[in-house]
């Protein structure tokens, strides 16, 4: 089995340097996905209508923004509070819990989003696959608040389960309280058991979102392969839209599968190894990869890169503007 020397506290340094990273990364993300969504937000206040995807972003970017709050409060609770020779404190738990349930909330929103680009993209042959896209482009508020009724159902599972075997573990403390370490084991076990079934819900989320991503690839290729039958113009709209919807969609699988892949590393690394130098660069890849999705959606959706286009327009013009500024001398 490997193992790895217990590194039970840190630095100073590599403390204010692992916040320094926590709060420039809370930033970029809170900048990235507040220009998202108030983006679409301003179309809800003047009354223009939104797109099925727009209002898949929307939610996207509220999901995400709780997600970098709740990332930036574990990483605050990581560096200043928990200590590694004592049992997962209840803060630092709980902060846990809510950010896997808001982070399988952003997953079937980006699944919401696959679907939908399934739908519109992918020409279908067969009869139930034509239905059923139809449907999809037809009904995204109602997966919308499919999502939203999953995401309650299951923070009710997740706590309820958390809570349960909190309770359990705190009626067999009295008949442990002269072994410090059993205590730390059982709180470390029931922590992985909630950790566990709280991911299991990510599961179908997943495979959706696996199988629409997958059709896409393979309309891609079969599209592909009639353009050079025909010899069409390279610039063709259907291969742009391909194109721009896998490079969301695969961008998001990429980001997903590392932070989901950091999420697993830090539970050893937490619980076995107790090694907080780790668990830190685990946090930090985790909080790092939604900013980088947020970046992409803005880079591939035309209506929130030309927002983001017009503002910077907007800030060069300001800034040109003071600094061409100069005040006139003044009067005694």
């Amino acid at each position: 089995m490997l193992t790895l020397t217990p590194v039970l506290t840190v630095s100073y340094e590599v403390k204010h340097a692992f916040l320094f990273i926590s709060v420039l990364e809370f930033a970029v993300g809170l900048l990235a996905n507040v220009f998202i969504f108030l983006v679409n937000f301003w179309d809800v206040l003047k009354r223009r209508p939104l797109s099925s995807c727009d209002r898949i972003l929307l939610c996207l970017s509220i999901t995400r923004l709780f997600l970098h709050g709740l990332l930036f409060l574990e990483a605050i609770q990581l560096a200043c509070f928990q200590n590694m020779k004592e049992p997962l404190n209840h803060s630092y738990q709980t902060i846990v819990m809510l950010w896997m349930i808001v982070n399988e909330a952003s997953l079937w929103f980006a699944t919401c989003l696959s679907l939908l680009y399934c739908s519109k993209i992918v020409h279908f042959s067969k009869t139930f696959l034509l239905c059923l896209a139809s449907w999809v482009s037809r009904r995204t508020s109602q997966m919308i608040l499919g999502v939203l009724l999953s995401s309650c159902i299951c923070t009710v599972l997740c706590f309820w389960d958390f809570f349960r075997r909190s309770h359990l573990a705190a009626t067999t403390m009295p008949f442990t309280k002269n072994n410090t370490e059993l205590k730390l084991q059982i709180t470390k076990l029931n922590f992985f058991y909630s950790f566990l079934f709280c991911y299991l819900g990510s599961t179908p989320a997943f495979l959706l979102f696996l199988v629409s991503s997958g059709m896409l690839i393979v309309s891609l290729g079969r599209h592909m392969r009639t353009m050079k039958a025909h010899l069409r113009n390279p610039c063709d709209p259907s291969l742009e839209a391909h194109v721009t919807a896998l490079k969301s969609l695969l961008s998001f699988l990429c980001f997903y599968v590392v932070s989901f892949c950091a999420a697993i590393i830090s539970v050893p690394l937490l619980m076995l190894w107790q090694n907080k130098i780790g668990v830190m660069v685990c946090v930090g890849i985790m909080a790092a990869c939604p900013s980088g999705h947020a970046a992409v959606l803005i880079s591939s959706n035309a209506k929130l890169r030309q927002a983001m286009q017009a503002f910077l327009l907007w800030a060069k013009r300001i800034l040109k503007v003071r600094a061409n500024y100069k005040p006139g001398p003044r009067t005694p």
